[in-house]
Parts: C-alpha cells; structure tokens; sequence
C-alpha cells in the first residue's frame, strides 16, 4: 500500500482541514485554531511514518488482467482502516467511510512536488451562492431550471498548472490604413492611404499558467483566470487537507506549445495597442523570440459544481481565489422565439421608419 498524509489535531485527535476563510488549519470538533508554520514541523514529522500494512490472502479466483490496475493506487485510512482506491494522478481526497481528508504523499516526491500553492480563499457556501448569482438576469433561462434544478456534486479541487517565466524580444510588422472622405456637387470621394508600421522591442512575462491535468479541460482553467500569484505560498501538503488534488499528468514539455501560444497572442496584443492613429491595422509579420525561459509548477484552486436537469449534465467552475465562475446554461426556446420575434419587429420598424423619411425627401 501506498503512503497517505492525514492531519490529526493535537488537541482531540480529530481531522484538521485548511480553512479558507481563516486562512489556517482548523479543527471542526473542538475548533483548534493552527497557524501553518506550526504545523510545518509536524508535518514533516508526518511524512516519515510508516503506513499499515494490512495485505491479505483470500480464496477469490478473479484475478486483474495485465494493464488493468495500472491507473489505479490503493490505500489505506490510519483512521478507520478503509481502503481507499484512486487514480494514478489522485493527491489529495477524503476516506469514503469515514470522511476524514487524506493527502497521498507519494504524489509530491521528488521532481513531482509543487514549488507553489494558492490557498483556497472562497469556500463551499460562496460557490453556491455565486452559482445563484450566475442564473440572476437570465431572461431566457428557464424557469423551472432556476427552481428545479440542484447541484448533485460540489467539490474544491486543486488543478495542478505549470507556470512559464520568459523575456520576449519582438518585432512585428504592420499594414495601416488612413482614409479621407469629401465631396463635390457630382462625386462622393474617398482617399485610402497606406502604410508599413513597424514595432519592436522586449517585454516580459511571469507566471503564464497552462494546465497541467488532462483531466480538466485547458477551456475550463483558462475562462476563470487571472489568479492573483501575488498570494501564491510555498507549496505545504497540509493546505491540501479538506479538498481534491491532482498531480500533474501532462508534463511541462508537452505544455511549452500552449505557453508559446500565449505569449505570442499577449506580445501581439501589447504591441498593437501602440498602434494608434490608423483606420485598419493587419499583422502582417510577426517574430517572438524567447530568452530565459524556465518552469515552475503549482497548484491552483478551483470549484467544480455538477448539476443535472431535465437528464443533462450542466458543470460550473469557479475560481477559489477570486470568485469569478463560468458554465454553460440551458435556452428556453419559448422565451428564445418571442425575444427574436420582438427584436425582428423592432428591427423592421426602424427601417419603414428609415424608409419613410427617405421617400419624403
């Protein structure tokens, strides 16, 4: 069996989890406040104890083909003996028979421990609530899904994320144009001119964040950022008690096209918006050249919310740390038509109206 981490207060003996709001471990039977600093001596007291072993030989004849336990890691509850069976990226969980949160400590050795963490700042009760917020002025939300539907899963995952430092140099060419209009009593005139911009210079990125789980989708991460890094903390496997975590699966190698993508995209952006002046703007060459590159890698904390109405799955995620919460919302196709048919009439008349003025003239 594998290593687990569980966080025991010295006080009762009970499970300790972090505590988002107060920012410390927090003990929910006799309410034991601890600071992090003074848990970091008894965790790495913690890392060096050695886990049960409680193997057994039984007459069972089904046996596991090759292959199939390959994506699995089973261990053990110190609390109340369970197993607990996992997925080769599973670093932080709960016992399904006692409830008691676990870290598999394992998944944090050598090359595969986080350099940083960000705390979770939000916890259960603020996701639904920004949940709620996010169906408030849906006009063409369904009724009854405000009122019917519910959330079968709510749980506060930390998503392991890769984080790219580099120095960008730049140059990028442009095609400008400027337009001049005027008229005579025959003609209408319009003078286009055109023109060769070019911009180049450095500038550099921090912390560029690409999701490291194949688990969740790069789409998912990316609509709920920016997380503030300024509020990231050396990585402790004790702020993982209480919630899910992942370790990474896709490596930082496999995750260097998606970081390129986004410092192009953010070096493009920043250097256009210098461009000022001109009536239309194409890129029309465009060379990103990278310097000291380097990787860190993190966890961030993230809210997943499952919901089911009507026999569809709906999911919502939202950033521990801000709050901000994105996910995908049913039509009310009734309420859809009229909507269309009223702004279709609004349209026409505005043009009988233009229509109209045009014939008296």
């Amino acid at each position: 069996m594998a290593e687990l981490q569980e966080y025991k207060c010295p006080c009762c003996g009970g499970a300790i989890a972090f505590d988002s709001t107060l920012q410390k471990m927090k003990c929910p039977y006799c309410d034991t406040e601890f600071e992090m600093e003074t848990l970091e001596s008894y965790d790495n007291e913690l890392k060096n104890e050695q886990a049960d072993d409680m193997s057994w030989e039984t007459d069972a004849k089904a046996e596991w083909q090759d292959g199939e336990t390959d994506e699995l890691r089973s261990y053990i509850c110190k609390s109340c003996g369970g197993e607990i069976v996992g997925d080769k990226n599973t670093a932080a969980t709960s016992c399904p028979f006692c409830g008691n949160p676990v870290v598999m400590m394992e998944q944090f050795s050598g090359t595969l421990k986080p350099d940083y963490v960000i705390p979770f700042k939000l916890d259960k009760k603020a996701a639904k609530e920004a949940l709620n917020r996010h169906y408030g002025g849906k006009r063409l939300l369904p009724k009854a899904f405000r009122d019917q539907n519910h959330i079968d899963e709510i749980k506060g995952v930390y998503v392991p994320v890769w984080l790219f430092d580099a120095d960008a140099e730049a140059n990028i060419r442009y095609k400008a144009t400027r337009t001049r209009a005027w008229s005579d009593r025959n003609y209408n005139y319009v003078e286009t001119s055109f023109f060769s911009v070019l911009r180049g210079g450095n500038i550099g990125f921090e912390h560029v964040p690409v999701d490291g789980s194949s688990n969740m989708p790069d789409e998912i991460i990316e609509s709920i950022e920016p997380f503030d890094f300024s509020e990231a903390v050396d990585f402790k496997t004790a702020y993982l008690a209480g919630y899910l975590a992942d370790k990474y699966d896709v490596g930082e190698e496999k995750c260097i096209e998606r970081a390129n993508e986004r410092i192009k995209q953010s070096t493009a952006n920043a250097f256009a918006s210098t461009v000022e002046g001109y009536a239309t703007i194409v890129p029309e060459s465009t060379s990103v050249r990278l310097q000291n590159g380097k990787a860190k890698y993190a966890l961030y904390p993230v809210w997943l919310l499952n919901t089911t109405w009507n026999g569809k799955k709906y999911t919502f995620a939202m950033n521990g740390q801000t709050g901000k919460l994105i996910g995908d919302l049913p039509l009310d196709k009734s309420a859809y038509t009229k909507w269309l048919a009223g702004l279709t009439g609004i349209i026409g008349a505005a043009v009988l109206a233009v229509l109209y003025l045009l014939w008296l003239m």
